[in-house]
């Protein structure tokens, strides 16, 4: 039987997406193929809890930890010495530099990404960008960015992080991982064709690569955590939420959650809270621990306005740093979903049809807004003042709007996000685009 291996790295918004992108192999070509997944050293305790859990309930996944004191190139020459030669080494792009390792043992080499098709498109148009604007005016820069192939006109704002300052590090990281994915066997997108069919189209056809070698991409997505898996890593009730949404009306509640990372300043949280309140609607809200207070736990009456939770009693719950969000995106009572539009998140809201208000915080998350709001109709932007605080009257609105199914936007919206939902059932069905994308994948590997 030939073997793939995975090389994931360990934040859970990576590793999750490459556990199923296993799961998803093997589920289909479970007769021919088998899937060993090697796995970074790490210190982080909830990847650890996660994997854990993990390894007792995919016996048809080979996981293989590698320590502080193990090279992957030891690793693979070891397992090359022992069995046959890997038919594909698929790495999440962060860990590009590892290219070098799989191309000198002469390993055919794919790059996943858990991450929107339109951020691939970016990611691959950058020396395109670079080389075309280098040294020009800031129009020529604005211009380029209204016309990257596949994707919504753009402005700085939008452009990730690490994309904004040529002179630093990170950029020219980024720079030389696209200049990697031009080369590389083939690019492995975590979303599917009728989501976002632009990007797609853009990416199949090459018009994000001006060389003549195109890399070959393969669009196998949704492929998110299922409730029934997700129900095996936590509490049943998890301090009292599930009882508490049992009680709700059906598509009644709004879920504010921003990911493993996100915070706000404390001013920030107080004026969530006033919106929230002046909305009017049901709600669910994760709250982490304030930007500065790192060090110190707050209790909810030193975070929360005063009298807060005594006056939202009958109509809201508070919970505490985390939350599991597929369990509850998947509960009747859940209709509304404000997100930092980590590409994870956004996609399980749609395996939910959960309408979404977009909120993003960090990394790339500024451009799946745009692409969310204006591509796909799925969310509802929030407006931010320049500093990028979102004031109370903003949220309120927006809440407001996006649990209005019977009307304007929120109506929309709905009716766009439960369209994306069954696009996204026929994608992952037999003869569905990414399975046909998958299919694709295993013949080349058999090659």
């Amino acid at each position: 039987m030939d073997t793939i291996i995975l090389y994931p790295v360990m934040g859970r918004g990576h590793l999750v997406p490459m556990v199923e992108l296993g799961k998803f192999i093997t589920t289909h070509h479970h007769d021919t193929l088998s899937v060993k997944i090697f796995l970074p050293s790490s210190s982080n305790t909830t990847s650890s809890q996660y994997i854990t859990t993990l390894i007792a309930a995919t016996p048809s996944i080979t996981f293989h930890q590698l320590s502080h004191s193990q090279n992957l190139t030891t690793t693979l020459q070891s397992f090359i010495s022992q069995s046959s030669k890997p038919k594909a080494f698929i790495l999440d792009f962060f860990n590009h530099s590892a290219v070098a390792i799989t191309t000198a043992l002469n390993i055919p080499t794919f790059y996943y990404f858990p991450n929107a098709a339109s951020t691939v498109a970016l990611f691959l148009y950058t020396p395109t960008i670079y080389h075309n604007t280098s040294n020009k005016k800031t129009s020529i820069y604005n211009d380029a960015l209204r016309n990257i192939p596949g994707l919504p006109p753009l402005s700085p704002e939008d452009m990730p992080e690490p994309m904004v300052d040529r002179r630093s590090q990170s950029y020219k990281s980024f720079m030389n991982m696209s200049i990697q994915m031009r080369k590389t066997d083939g690019l492995i997108v975590n979303s599917f064709e009728m989501l976002e069919t632009k990007a797609f189209m853009a990416l199949k056809n090459g018009a994000c690569v001006m060389e003549e070698q195109k890399p070959r991409v393969f669009c196998v997505g949704p492929l998110v955590e299922t409730v029934k898996e997700n129900n095996d890593v936590v509490d049943d009730d998890h301090d009292g939420c599930f009882s508490w949404l049992n009680l709700q009306p059906s598509q009644s509640v709004v879920l504010l959650s921003f990911g493993s990372y996100g915070r706000f300043s404390k001013s920030q949280i107080i004026e969530i809270a006033i919106g929230l309140e002046k909305s009017e609607k049901r709600f669910l809200w994760v709250v982490r621990n304030p930007i500065g207070y790192e060090r110190k736990e707050l209790s909810f009456e030193e975070l929360l306005p005063k009298g807060f939770l005594e006056r939202t009693k009958e109509k809201g719950k508070v919970l505490r740093d985390w939350a599991p969000q597929v369990k509850i995106l998947s509960h009747d009572s859940v209709g509304g979903f404000v997100t930092h539009c980590g590409w994870n998140s956004v996609l399980e809201a749609i395996n939910c049809g959960v309408s979404m208000i977009a909120w993003p915080l960090y990394a790339e998350q500024r451009l799946n807004r745009v692409v969310m709001v204006e591509e796909m109709k799925v969310a509802l932007a929030l407006k931010e003042n320049e500093d990028g605080f979102v004031k109370a009257s903003e949220l309120e609105k927006r809440v407001r709007e996006i649990m209005d199914t019977d009307r304007g936007r929120g109506k929309k919206v709905k009716e766009r996000v439960l369209g994306a939902k069954n696009d996204a059932i026929s994608a992952l069905s037999d003869g569905g685009s990414s399975r046909f994308d998958l299919n694709k994948l295993v013949e080349l590997w058999r090659q």
